[in-house]
Formats: structure tokens, sequence, C-alpha cells
């Protein structure tokens, strides 16, 4: 008896069957009812094994980021057409083979575990090589596949058949029929298997596909989320003028949002201490506490820590921190996982922007990029209220500079005019005087004796003053001779 080493076959069609010439069959009905037979059952057979392919087909088109259940429809498929125990799929995955795929009563690996790709296996050797493995009794081949020939008296198979999973001409894998017994596949059941390789190949190039899509579509949305966040905090900051509040209280709010925290803070700066100036998702206990107690620059806090090392600090666990004390931010404040950046300005810190989650999840390295990116922005809001501020004082300084010079000219052009006349000029000194000083009335005494007489009077007064006033003078009272002596000395 000859025992077959090792065959491989390829994956091309098997035979084409010629007809015999109408003439040479024998009338008898005997010869022809056999041909009928076996063309009707090769007939059913190709509806059947095309019915299989079909269904697959149609699960991959309808569920095609379910890879699992349709490489798992391929094996079971591929096991019941090609007459095999057992089925197995396993894709590339590095320097490795990943068990991806399993059905069939032979014992086996477990979905997702890896192995090496190396010749000493008959699924690596398939890579390897880009072609079909077809070992008849693999048990019995510990020389050329050592590891294969181990693991097949592990688990029970005998007869192997492995084709590669092939995209564009490069192995991204195998399918491997096998059988508990030696018993050779058929060239028909190897070349059908090459189509469902080939069906295999689909399925995980359009999971490939569909996850790759939904990967960009989601980075292409999460940058809109972002670029619209923060033109709609630069469009508060440019309309924001002086009033800081609602624009830090929104920037903070939407940078928590985008960065998936429920909490977050802006703290200034002043006399060396980190006050409170805006705040999202925190409790009015919590903030009348923030308020009440500013952040005094040590390790013990995360803002503290921040002014210290003028560094972004990320502290995954609060409630575990050794060094972190501020225990009312994790029992009050409900803050676990927390991250701090600070706010400079020309190389100086002014402050410090903090988000903050209830729960453990470390922020991601793009997250803490966008926090930066929100601290810059609110670098700019607080520099911009600065600059506006100082621009408001200085245009009143010389707006009312400006009053007083218009003011004393019109006196002074008013003196020029009428130097004999004295009750315009003094109407006119009055006049600018109460408007300057923002007053409602005033009036003007001129000392006679010991008693003051009215010289002018200007404004809305009331009408009790304004007819005593008018005809009348008043004695120098202990005030107003008060003021007078006062005066007298600075003369």
């Amino acid at each position: 008896m000859v025992r077959h080493r090792r065959s491989r076959t390829s994956l091309s069609a098997s035979p084409i069957r010629r007809s015999a010439p109408r003439n040479s069959r024998k009338q008898h009905g005997t010869d022809v009812e056999p041909s009928v037979a076996v063309l009707s059952r090769e007939r059913d057979e190709a509806l059947v094994q095309q019915r299989a392919i079909e269904e697959v087909l149609k699960i991959i088109s309808a569920s095609p980021a379910e890879l699992q259940a349709v490489l798992e429809l391929v094996a079971r498929s591929a096991a019941r057409f090609c007459e095999a125990d057992d089925v197995t799929i396993s894709e590339l995955d590095g320097q490795d083979l990943r068990m991806a795929a399993h059905w069939g009563s032979v014992p086996n690996l477990e979905i997702g575990f890896h192995f090496p790709c190396t010749r000493e296996t008959v699924a690596g050797r398939t890579v390897l090589d880009r072609k079909l493995v077809h070992v008849i009794d693999l048990q019995a081949e510990a020389e050329d596949f050592p590891e294969g020939s181990a693991n097949a008296r592990r688990f029970g198979h005998r007869t192997i058949a492995s084709v590669p999973l092939l995209r564009e001409g490069v192995a991204i894998g195998t399918i491997a029929l096998r059988r508990t017994e030696v018993n050779p596949f058929t060239d028909k059941q190897l070349a059908l298997l090459g189509t469902f390789a080939a069906q295999a190949v689909i399925a995980i190039e359009n999971a490939r596909l569909l996850i790759e899509l939904r990967e960009r579509t989601t980075e292409l949305t999460e940058s809109l989320e972002e670029q619209s966040a923060s033109s709609e905090v630069l469009k508060v900051v440019s309309q924001s003028g002086i009033e800081l509040t609602p624009v830090l209280d929104e920037l903070v709010a939407t940078a928590a949002r985008i960065c998936s925290a429920d909490s977050g803070f802006i703290l200034r700066l002043q006399d060396g201490l980190c006050r409170m100036v805006a705040s999202f998702g925190k409790s009015p206990e919590y903030k009348d506490f923030q308020l009440r107690n500013p952040i005094v620059p040590n390790r013990g806090t995360l803002a503290g820590r921040v002014v210290l090392t003028r560094d972004m600090v990320h502290i995954e666990d609060a409630s575990t921190d050794p060094e972190y004390t501020r225990i009312e931010a994790v029992k009050l404040g409900h803050q676990r996982t927390m991250l701090g950046v600070p706010l400079v300005r020309d190389g100086a810190l002014i402050g410090v922007l903090t988000l903050a989650r209830s729960w453990v999840e470390p922020f991601t390295l793009k997250q803490i990029a966008l926090v930066q990116n929100f601290a810059s922005q609110a670098v700019i809001a607080l520099e911009n209220a600065r600059l506006l501020s100082e621009l408001r004082e200085s245009t009143t300084e010389l707006t009312e500079s400006l009053e007083q010079q218009t003011a004393t000219s019109e006196v002074l052009q008013i003196i020029a005019s009428s130097p004999g006349e004295l009750e315009p000029v003094v109407q006119a000194m009055l006049a600018n005087a109460t408007r300057l000083c923002k007053a409602s009335y005033g009036a003007m005494w001129l000392k006679e004796g010991d008693r003051f007489r009215n010289a002018a009077f200007h404004g809305p007064l009331p009408e009790a003053y304004l007819e005593q006033w008018r005809n009348a003078s008043v004695s120098l009272t202990a005030p107003l001779a008060a003021l007078y002596n006062r005066e007298s000395r600075f003369r």
C-alpha cells in the first residue's frame, strides 16, 4: 500500500467532460439513464453551491461591518459543500496569524488567538508561499510540518487543505478544511474552497473599508465640531468687550463638552492666589467653596501644581494621587480625573484652565491639545478685556481733560468779551462746574461783610431754594465760615 505524504493541488477547474458522439450512443435506455442521473446530480450540486455563495454574498452586502458573523458563515458553508469536518479562517496580523473564525467539531484555538506565521504550520506556509497546501495526513508529517503535525495530534485532525486569502496578490490570511480521517479532498472541493476564500477576502476588505470610512467620518465630525466650537468662542470673545464672565463661562463649557469632561474652571492668578473667574458643571455649594477658598500654589492642588510647574498637569485619579490634598474637590466637587493647563501671556503666567471628570478616564493626547488651544483662547479673551479696559480708562481721562479745557476756554472767552460784566462770567463758570462735576444744580455765593449773597445759580433748583436765593442773602453760618477760613489760608 502506497502512503501519500503530501499533495499540493492547484486551484484550476476540474477537467471538462466531453459528450460521446450521438451515433455512438446505444439505442437502449440502459446506458443513457446513468448519464442523465449523474448530470442531474451535478446540476443539483451546482445549484446548491450557487445558492450558498449567493447567501454569503447577500450577508456580506447587508452587514459589511459584521465581519465575525460573515466569516463564520463562510466557514460553515465551506465545511458543508466541501464535505469537511471543520473549517478555520486566520488573518495575518503583523508577523502572526490570528484565529478569525471557526466552524466544526474539531477542537481548535480560541478566536483571537495569535500564533507565529512560519513554515512549520500549514497555515503559515500557505501565507508565505501564497498557494494551496494539501496534506493527506498531517499527523504523519512531523518532519515537514513539526508544529502543524503536533497540533494535528493534539486536536485529532488528519487531512488538511489550506488556501491563501489574497488581496491584490498579497496574502492576508488563510482558510483551511480539516478532516478527522485520512481522506484527500477532490479537485472539485479544492476549487470550491478557493471560491470561499475569495468571499472571505471580500468580507474582510468590505469591513476594513467601512471601518476606515467610519473612522474618517468620526475624525471629520470631531474636527468640524472643534472648529465650530472654536469659532463660536472666538466670536463671543470678539464681541464681549470687558464683560469677561459670560465669555469665559462659554469657553470652559465648550472645552468640557468637546473633551468629554463634566466640569471645569478658569482661575486668575492674582496676588499670588488662584481665584475662580469662570466655571462649568459645578454645584452652587462647590462654587461658593471655591470663591471663599482661593488656591495657594502648592502640589496639593491641580491649579497649584500647574502654577509651580508652569506646565500641563494630568492627574488620572485625584482620590489615589499621593500628593493631592484638596479633598473637597473629590468629595464636594466629585472630581477624579483632572487636567490643568497654564494661561500664559507674554511669558507670564496669568491663570489656569482646568477640566475634570467624575469618573476615572485619562484624557487623550488629542484632548490635551484641544484644552491647550482653549487655554490660548482664554488668554486672548483676558487680554482683550484688559486692553479694552485700559482704552476706556484712557479715553475717559482724555474726554474729561478735553471737557475741562473747553470749559476753561469758554470762561476765558466770556471774560475777554465782557470785561466789565461779572454776571455772564460767573454764570458760565457755574454752568461748566456743574456739568463737569456731574451735579444736578449749583449756586455761587459772594461774601459781603458777614453775609453771603447769591451771585448765580444753575440747573433745576428746588422752588423753595430758588425763591430764597433770588431775593435774600444768608449769614456766615458756621459751616460756611469754616470753609471760607480754610480756603483763605491757601490764598
